[in-house]
């Protein structure tokens, strides 16, 4: 009895490591699924500290004057990144998925940009380039924000295409990044059009 008891408990335990492996590998996918991390700006911070260390270039100024400006871009873009994914989550109606809404979710973050989270993570960038001191973050910000742009507009056309008449109103409303909001008055021929507002 003991020896087969034995050799269950060795085979169990031969077993689970693929289970457990295939368990973190799902749970890895899932907790991907669901955090902000856009490839552009990821790439754009680890260049930019890489090549800071490899070839400096340090910006004009006082040190002490950039750490303060990059540590308040850098907290106000995770904020920014944090409240913006708090209310995404908050309208899921199933299971989240950050690249699958259930809906437009128009408040929060999303009242004033439709999307907050890329305009985050571009304040991180910045914030951590004027951090380091690093004049190289005049050339990765833009190819980091260029690289989002692109994502952020096929985002916009699966987005239409899935709820086109909500999101084309959303989309009339409030800006791409940012800007003044837009609101739509309605002409004499009844036909909207749209007015900016402070």
């Amino acid at each position: 009895m003991s020896f087969v008891r034995n050799r269950t408990s060795r085979i169990t335990a031969d077993a689970d490591p693929p289970l457990v492996v295939r368990w973190i590998a799902r749970r890895a996918v899932a907790v991907y699924e669901s955090l902000p991390l856009p490839a552009g700006s990821i790439l754009g911070i680890v260049g930019v500290l890489l090549l800071h260390r490899v070839y400096p270039v340090p910006i004009p100024g006082s040190r002490a004057v950039q750490r303060a400006a990059g540590c308040v871009l850098s907290v106000t873009g995770c904020a920014l990144n944090a409240w913006a994914l708090a209310e995404r989550r908050h309208h899921a109606s199933s299971r989240f998925r950050l690249e699958h809404p259930d809906s437009v979710v128009t408040t929060g973050p999303y009242a004033f940009s439709r999307h907050p989270m890329y305009l985050g993570w571009w304040l991180v960038h910045v914030g951590i380039g004027l951090w380091r001191g690093s004049a190289w973050i005049a050339a990765t910000a833009p190819v980091g924000v260029l690289a989002e742009h692109v994502s952020s507009v096929a985002e916009e056309r699966a987005l239409r295409s899935r709820f086109p008449s909500e999101y084309e109103r959303y989309a009339e409303r409030v800006p791409r990044y940012w800007g003044r909001r837009r609101r739509a008055a309605r002409t004499r021929r009844g036909r909207p059009q749209v007015r900016h507002v402070g």
